[in-house]
């Protein structure tokens, strides 16, 4: 019996495919190991979108725009869109999509990494967002003063289903906690890897995130600490995770500290030594 050629036919048509994308593309070849996978389905551009709520007078932050396919929707809905991009030959793509049009006098391009740039002002920020960067950029957003209204991101599945993770849930984690902390945060749909040209290695999933106004009267950096202790050993009781003696002496130091800058002085302080 002749042998099935399932992988030889498998390849040729990934290389079809890949021809089909460099022409569409003009030419570029894209670099997943920066996460570029191009969002290409025009229905799950517009649905995200939509999700927005987008208004005529909201500046739109826009990560990862790639070729642009979503930033011209972005264009045609907002007073203003700030698209942060690293590589230059997108960004000239991008340049080249709005040319000669009334829509490129709306946009401005942030060439660079948006996780050592400072945010400029915006209402809401939708991206299809490099997957690596997904925890920092998070956080890098929902840590960023003035407050925006809300963000409609793209994230890979299982990244997502941390965000929004209840307790007792297999995927709870310190990421859940802190993230709901700050924010309201909704998964909106699930994307199959085939929207995305070249696809991905993994599902995805677009989640809404909406911060908290006021936020919660807390040092972050703080509470993330003390999560941090929670989850070292996520199979440990909270009782068995403070009795470590390297958790007990950072909390007296952290004590003494406290004390030290509140002028304020216990009747007794109680050394991690003593019983």
């Amino acid at each position: 019996m002749p042998k099935i050629k399932s992988g030889a036919s498998g390849r040729r048509r990934a290389r079809q495919e890949q021809r089909r994308d460099l022409k569409s593309a003009g030419g570029l070849m894209f670099n997943t190991g920066i996460g570029q996978h191009i969002l290409k389905n025009p229905l799950i551009v517009n649905s995200i979108i939509d999700k927005a709520a987008l208004r005529p007078t909201d500046v739109v932050l826009e990560v990862g725009p790639g070729t642009g396919n979503m930033t011209v929707k972005l264009l045609e809905k907002a007073k203003k869109v700030i698209a942060c991009e690293l590589d230059p030959r997108l960004v000239a793509e991008l340049h080249k999509r709005v040319q000669g049009t009334p829509l490129a006098s709306k946009l401005q391009v942030m060439v660079g990494d948006v996780l050592k740039t400072d945010l400029p002002f915006f209402d809401a920020c939708v991206a299809n967002l490099p997957y690596q960067i997904s925890s920092p950029f998070v956080f890098k957003l929902l840590l960023h003063r003035p407050f925006f209204r809300c963000a409609v991101l793209m994230f890979q599945r299982e990244f997502a289903l941390r965000l929004v993770a209840k307790p007792g849930d297999k995927l709870y984690c310190r990421l859940s906690i802190n993230t709901q902390l700050l924010a309201r945060v909704d998964h909106l749909m699930k994307v199959g890897k085939n929207n995305f040209r070249p696809p991905p290695k993994v599902e995805s999933s677009v989640v809404r995130l909406e911060p908290k106004n006021p936020p919660p009267p807390i040092n972050f950096q703080e509470w993330d600490g003390l999560v941090r202790i929670t989850f070292v050993r996520k199979n440990k009781t909270l009782s068995a995770a403070f009795k470590s003696s390297a958790v007990q002496q950072l909390l007296e130091k952290n004590y003494r500290i406290h004390c030290s800058i509140h002028n304020t002085v216990s009747a007794v302080v109680y050394s991690v030594q003593q019983k």
